[in-house]
């Protein structure tokens, strides 16, 4: 049970009295901590279509597009947080419960942060930094997986951890809507991108160092 404990991502929003009655209704209904886990991929994917079409889309739909994009992310991360409370504390967890909390994390993070390079329009390598960014946040995952692998503590701090990421294009979402309102050039979402990259750059380094760190002091 420690071993559960210590490869969780610690959130303090778990305590809230609201989301555990959020999660507790979803089981009531028959949802299950699995079906909870795809429909993150389902609100991600949305919030994709929505900034994919941004760049063929006239000023005032994308001021809709980058609002719509942006309220896809706390229901993706409604979902993160309810499938862990139905599984871990209302005893739902089944066996395949880790490749299903993992799998879809990933994909969600792609399809945003890829589409997020796509959204951007007047910058010729915005689509790269797009993959890029995608690509960065896959290896901090992968790192912190590797760890546990190995005997290790499962890491997950930042500086660009998931969390982190998702305010970041959010924010970014947000701000984007503004600019489209009033005609500026759209800057919020390359400059999002170029804070993932660096930050998930070093985040992959702090975690790898923690990691070979508690290794090595064994």
């Amino acid at each position: 049970m420690q071993k559960e404990k210590t490869n969780r991502r610690p959130i303090r929003l778990r305590e809230n009295k609201w989301l555990r009655e959020t999660a507790t209704w979803l089981a009531r209904v028959g949802m299950r901590p699995n079906q909870v886990s795809m429909m993150n991929v389902v609100f991600a994917g949305m919030g994709g279509i929505c900034l994919i079409l941004v760049a063929i889309s006239n000023p005032g739909w994308r001021v809709v597009l980058f609002i719509a994009a942006a309220l896809s992310i706390p229901l993706r991360g409604l979902c993160n947080l309810c499938d862990g409370l139905m599984a871990v504390e209302g005893g739902l967890k089944t066996r395949s419960g880790e490749i299903f909390n993992d799998l879809p994390d990933r994909l969600s993070d792609s399809l945003l942060l890829v589409a997020a390079g796509y959204s951007i329009t007047g910058v010729g390598w915005g689509r790269e930094l797009g993959w890029a960014a995608a690509l960065l946040a896959v290896l901090t995952a992968y790192v912190r997986v590797l760890g546990g692998s190995t005997g290790a503590s499962q890491q997950f701090c930042g500086p660009m951890a998931k969390t982190q990421r998702m305010l970041v294009i959010m924010a970014a979402c947000l701000i984007a809507a503004l600019e489209a309102a009033v005609g500026w050039n759209l800057h919020a979402m390359v400059l999002a991108l170029f804070v993932i990259i660096v930050g998930c750059v070093l985040t992959i380094f702090q975690r790898t160092r923690r990691i070979v760190n508690e290794l090595e002091s064994r």
